[in-house]
């Protein structure tokens, strides 16, 4: 399938430099001799890609694991090291799905996926017109799931952060949009997002990473609080509706889980402290299935780096 010309205008105040280049073309090439593999062959070569990245290369490899064991301090050292390599190849074996997504079409792309959990939520949601806030964390394929759901025939916007090459975030924003998602960048949404809502559009925000400067709040997550946007709450909560949690997990034989999970929405009056409650309900059940996928989990981010200046100090951030 050919890639079509990314909807979401390249970054002209980012223009790409002989370091973004030469990064690119390279991993064009590496793209370019997995497509000539069968699906499951390349999968199999982009973890082994990502578990270079543990080791020898060690790319974030202290972060990983001193999360990890903040996490599970039930684990041994020898489960959080073993736990720490299985998520890196999960990175890069979702990293290649994601980067030959435009390779499946829309058939192959729902065969990626053998169950499918609660979809009917997703439908009434989208019968009753008020659109839907779908919400997921750095879980399982985040990219295999808005695929799937716009494949579906689901009318989705999919917020999205420019990544720091300029190039690479055409590209996959190209990816995106050849499979049925309208790419909306992050710094649009408040514009864009009630426009899409009164539309009758579910709109899908990745939520489990604070950012300098983006409007959000400290609730726990493995029991240290960690920073985490509202943006998603605060709209369902303003266009009244409904927020579904959704995830594509990975399956031992390689295929996927789809589930969408209802999450519940009280309106007490108090319009903070009921946003507040939304983003806590959502993390819980994003820390639900990452205890129960924890291999496939985003470590390398730091999820506890920014907390509140009064945060005990055995519930800092495990990195520091």
């Amino acid at each position: 399938m050919r890639i079509a010309p990314a909807a979401v205008p390249p970054d002209e105040r980012r223009p790409a430099t002989l370091a973004h280049r030469a990064e690119y073309y390279a991993l064009r090439g590496t793209i370019a001799s997995l497509r000539a593999l069968d699906w499951e062959t390349a999968c199999r070569a982009g973890a082994t890609l990502g578990a270079l990245g543990y080791r020898p290369f060690g790319i974030r490899k202290k972060v990983v694991e001193r999360q990890i064991a903040a996490a599970f301090p039930e684990r041994s050292p020898a489960e959080v090291l073993a736990l720490a390599r299985a998520s890196y190849e999960h990175l890069g074996r979702s990293a290649i799905e994601s980067a030959l997504l435009d390779s499946l079409g829309r058939d192959g792309l729902l065969g990626l996926f053998e169950t499918v959990d609660g979809w009917p939520l997703l439908e009434r949601a989208m019968v009753a017109g008020k659109g839907a806030v779908l919400v997921t964390g750095h879980i399982g394929n985040w990219e295999l799931a808005g695929a799937y759901v716009a494949a579906r025939g689901v009318p989705l916007d999919a917020i999205a952060r420019r990544m720091a090459n300029p190039l690479f975030d055409n590209y996959l924003n190209a990816t995106r949009e050849e499979m049925g998602m309208t790419v909306v960048i992050d710094a649009d949404a408040v514009r864009r997002t009630p426009r899409s809502l009164r539309a009758g559009r579910a709109v899908a925000f990745v939520a489990d990473q604070g950012v300098k400067g983006l409007a959000s709040t400290f609730v726990p997550f493995f029991g240290r609080p960690a920073k985490t946007p509202r943006g998603a709450a605060v709209f369902a909560l303003r266009f009244q509706a409904p927020v579904l949690f959704v995830i594509a997990l990975r399956k031992p034989n390689g295929r996927y889980r789809l589930v969408v999970e209802a999450i519940e929405v009280i309106e007490s009056g108090d319009k903070d402290r009921d946003v507040d409650s939304v983003v806590a309900r959502f993390t819980e059940m994003l820390e639900k299935w990452v205890r129960l996928a924890p291999e496939q989990y985003f470590w390398q981010h730091r999820r506890w780096r920014r907390q509140p200046d009064d945060t005990p100090p055995e519930l800092r951030d495990p990195v520091l």
